[in-house]
């Protein structure tokens, strides 16, 4: 499924990046980042290249896409292009007259920077740093719609799989059953490699399913999601299959309460250290500090890892239209490990919880 956006958000999209440019003082820029390339012009293939100058937007592809192209990406000349795609950027960048191209440092290998140095006449290449990421930490509310309906998708999968799960099953049939009733209910596919993690194996935050048979007694963390319109959810539920240890729910219980906390306040204006400082503060004040090692949060969008953060280390300020998850957990080794996420909008002084499948403890 390809992501439909309106005309005018593309055209909000290129303004925004162009000023970028003119701060940057570069001429134009290359993209080659495949969620970039979304991003800008609408198309989904899986080869393009993107020159976006101060008056044009060009697109470049093989002849293979030129026709979804010129479908997808309505605001773009379309370039296809035979042989070395690097010598039609060279003709682009001739007839442009550009100087000074930004590009995607990030995302270039030292041998294609080598190769774009020897090839494409410019005066200088100048590396562009997280230009177009930046931009796309604040999610317009078409791009919401399409996040909240793959979150909608990931929450009925939740419900489903409660139904699923007994003794004898293997992780990766939880894993499997996730992914193919998704499918059914209109997802493109897994947005991530599930981790499905039961008794001793929640201990490890990324326990990708195993063939592991599910036991009574067990602790089950499963952390899943799909990908709608490009668009990717993320969720984390922790769930017990029989009565469970007194400890593990005690744990449960703490992990509960900081993402609570720290569901309630994270808002606009707060820098991302200041939300995770929340929920790490309560789980160190239990006593389980050195067992919650990973951040609280990440910003989920055409990526499933993508700006801002909620770490210990991320001085990021938040803003209106940021979707960031927030996903506290505890790991004991030898023994199990909980880990409850949710996905939120930055808004204001209220964060808009958009996953609501439940978290109260659930005993199968």
């Amino acid at each position: 499924m390809d992501a439909i956006f309106s005309k005018e958000a593309f055209s909000k999209r290129l303004e925004m990046l162009r000023n970028q440019l003119a701060k940057k003082q570069v001429d134009a820029i290359l993209i080659t980042k495949r969620e970039n390339y979304m991003y800008l012009s609408g198309f989904t293939g899986t080869s393009a290249q993107l020159v976006i100058t101060e008056n044009d937007a060009v697109l470049v592809t093989d002849f293979r896409y030129v026709e979804q192209a010129s479908k997808q990406a309505p605001l773009f000349d379309i370039v296809g292009y035979t042989g070395d795609i690097a010598d039609e950027i060279n003709n682009i960048l001739k007839r442009k007259n550009v100087k000074k191209l930004g590009f995607e440092s990030e995302n270039v290998t030292y041998s294609l920077y080598r190769k774009y140095s020897e090839k494409l006449g410019v005066r200088e290449l100048v590396p562009l740093n997280d230009t177009v990421e930046s931009l796309r930490m604040i999610k317009d509310s078409e791009e919401i719609n399409y996040i909240k309906e793959a979150v909608r998708i990931a929450d009925e999968a939740f419900e489903h799989i409660l139904k699923f799960i007994k003794p004898g099953v293997r992780e990766t049939e939880i894993s499997a059953e996730l992914d193919y009733f998704m499918k059914k209910q209109g997802g493109q596919g897994p947005s991530f490699d599930f981790i499905v993690a039961s008794g001793t194996r929640s201990a490890m935050p990324h326990g990708v399913a195993s063939d592991k048979i599910i036991e009574t007694g067990d602790v089950i963390t499963m952390d899943y999601g799909t990908i709608y319109h490009g668009y990717c959810s993320d969720i984390t539920r922790t769930v017990f299959l029989g009565e469970p240890d007194k400890k593990m729910m005690e744990i449960y219980k703490i992990v509960l309460s900081a993402q609570e906390e720290a569901l309630k306040n994270a808002r606009k204006g707060m820098k991302g250290k200041e939300v995770d400082s929340i929920a790490r503060n309560i789980i160190k004040e239990a006593g389980y500090g050195e067992n919650f090692g990973h951040s609280l949060g990440h910003g989920v969008g055409l990526e499933i890892h993508e700006n801002p953060r909620f770490a210990p280390s991320s001085d990021m300020v938040m803003e209106n239209g940021m979707v960031v998850t927030v996903e506290p957990g505890i790991y004991l080794e030898g023994f199990g490990g909980v880990r409850i996420e949710d996905m939120i909008i930055i808004r204001d002084d209220n964060p808009e919880i958009i996953t609501h499948a439940p978290k109260e403890p659930i005993i199968i």
